[in-house]
């Protein structure tokens, strides 16, 4: 009897390459909606998976008269120099600090945020503090960054005109470096606290209007209502999101990097991403950036991976 069922039992490999009747069902039900996502999986395809193919340059030496192919293959060469030079230290202590510094910080404001934002009745004060608290996101880095120098001049800026009527003295902020690192990490929760609650906000649309109910009729106030009906609501998208922003701690705002650095305060600004800058694209020395920058890629995944591995075995959320 049990020889007779493990012989009708179809293996593993059979049915992986062999789609089952369930599969081509489905498949044939919702053709329509394949159909549909279709461009995108093409796009995803081209842009995406098809690039990765020039990734080879980080093991040769690349010559553009020669292609991708046609250069020498250097095997790991670009890593061990990456690894032994004087930067080394300098660009993953910053970026770490950095992405660190602005996750502990950060992460944790747009949540209070949307949490109190749920709290306000009144509809139309909470759409016009809604409207005020995503206008930053919606400013160019640029733009941001020059009304970040314009606040903080010494001649003009108007932190400066406060410290001087309280009897301080002026100073030029954006050539010091130990004020970067704080006005990189605060300046970008202003301009992304508000876009980054939107999440939030419509994960606490789902709270069960009877929950509230019943716990005001049990007498529960208004905190206790947010810490044990609110936050356990919205904890899976907490812990999903959390996952993602590890997944790319070694990568920070390259954009508002390189527009706030400067000689004066490079010793603290240099990240990854700048420093593939400066080599790939000012200094032409393209496999050598190629692996700087595939390296940091894999710190991605890795801290990723980890993150996801240890949210299946804490909670019963994660990724995959």
């Amino acid at each position: 009897m049990i020889s007779t069922v493990a012989r009708k039992k179809p293996s593993r490999v059979t049915s992986f390459f062999k789609p089952s009747k369930d599969l081509k069902a489905r498949f044939m039900r919702y053709w329509p909606l394949y159909l549909f996502i279709l461009p995108s999986f093409i796009f995803v395809l081209i842009f995406d998976y098809g690039p990765m193919y020039g990734v080879q340059i980080a093991f040769r030496n690349f010559n553009p008269g020669l292609g991708i192919t046609g250069s020498p293959w250097v095997g790991l060469l670009h890593f061990r120099n990456f690894f032994g030079s004087f930067f080394f230290q300098r660009v993953m202590r910053n970026t770490f600090i950095l992405s660190f510094y602005s996750l502990i910080v950060g992460f944790p404001i747009p949540i209070i945020f949307a949490l109190m934002l749920n709290e306000i009745k009144w509809a139309r004060f909470k759409k016009v503090t809604q409207t005020i608290m995503y206008a930053p996101h919606f400013i160019s880095m640029v733009v941001f960054v020059g009304m970040l120098t314009m606040m903080f001049s010494p001649s003009i800026g108007v932190v400066n005109h406060i410290i001087e009527m309280f009897g301080g003295e002026r100073r030029y902020f954006m050539v010091m470096p130990s004020v970067f690192r704080h006005m990189f990490v605060w300046s970008g929760i202003w301009q992304g606290m508000g876009w980054s609650a939107i999440i939030y906000i419509a994960a606490l649309s789902t709270v069960d209007p009877e929950l509230h109910e019943a716990a005001i009729i049990d007498g529960a106030s208004r905190i206790k209502r947010i810490i044990h009906i609110n936050i356990p609501t919205i904890m899976p998208t907490i812990i999903i999101l959390l996952i993602l922003r590890l997944g790319s701690i070694a990568s920070v705002n390259f954009e508002r990097v390189l527009l706030m650095q400067n000689d004066l305060n490079l010793e603290v600004s240099d990240v990854i991403q700048t420093f593939v800058y400066q080599r790939g694209i000012i200094r032409g020395q393209f496999s050598f950036a190629a692996a700087v920058g595939l390296f940091n890629n894999v710190v991605n995944v890795t801290m990723l991976l980890i993150a996801n591995f240890i949210a299946a075995r804490a909670s019963e959320h994660s990724l995959f």
